[in-house]
Parts: C-alpha cells; structure tokens; sequence
C-alpha cells in the first residue's frame, strides 16, 4: 500500500528555517506532489506544488519564503521554508496524486503530517 511519511516537524523563533521532507513507503513510480497545512480551527490549504512536468506554484502567503523541491529518483518532496512566521504555525501534510491537481486538495494519497510552530 502507498503511504507517505513526513518528518522535519520542529520548534522554530520567527525568521528561522525549518525543511520539511516527505518519502513514500517505496518506488511506485512518478507522482504529482505537494504540501498542505492545517492550524488549529482552521481549513486544510495548500502551500505548495510541483506539477506533473515539474513547474511549481505556491500559495500567496508564503511566495518567496518557501521553496518546494522533489527528487525523482526517490519520490522524495522538500519544503525548505525560510523566514517562518507564527502564522505559518500548523501541522504539514504532504500530498500525491498520478493527477496534477496542483493546489486542489483532492489529491488521493495523503501523509499523516510533520508538527511546525513558530514562535514570536
């Protein structure tokens, strides 16, 4: 069964950097990736995508501070974020899909997630 296991989760001050990784239980070949996050009481959004043929796209919030990266050979996805801020606290999920759904939270594999908190 695929599954997809995130680590890197960590305590970080404001403007610190934290890297996030994600890695499926094995080869299954080429996926669309990306990561989302959920604070407390609030909605699952997305942060972050790499597309079928390997364009990238990012939400608003975190456009120049976040860098999300993939090596294929591995299917491993990276969130390098940069610049944290307490807004960006919240738990990480990564995402996969044979489907680019790009920001679209539809994607049918989904990791059990990685804990970041920001503190001011």
């Amino acid at each position: 069964e695929f599954q997809l296991q995130e680590s890197g989760g960590d305590s970080a001050q404001t403007g610190g950097s934290l890297r996030l990784s994600c890695a499926p239980n094995g080869y299954y070949g080429v996926f669309c990736m990306a990561w989302f996050r959920q604070a407390p009481g609030m909605e699952r959004e997305a942060v972050a995508a790499i597309r079928l043929f390997g364009s990238t796209v990012y939400a608003d919030s975190v456009k120049g501070r976040f860098t999300i990266s993939k090596d294929n050979a591995k299917n491993t996805l990276y969130l390098q974020m940069n610049s944290l801020e307490p807004d960006d606290t919240a738990m990480y999920f990564c995402a996969a899909d044979r489907v680019d759904w790009s920001l679209f939270p539809r994607y049918n594999y989904w990791g059990q997630g990685t804990q970041v908190t920001v503190s001011s």
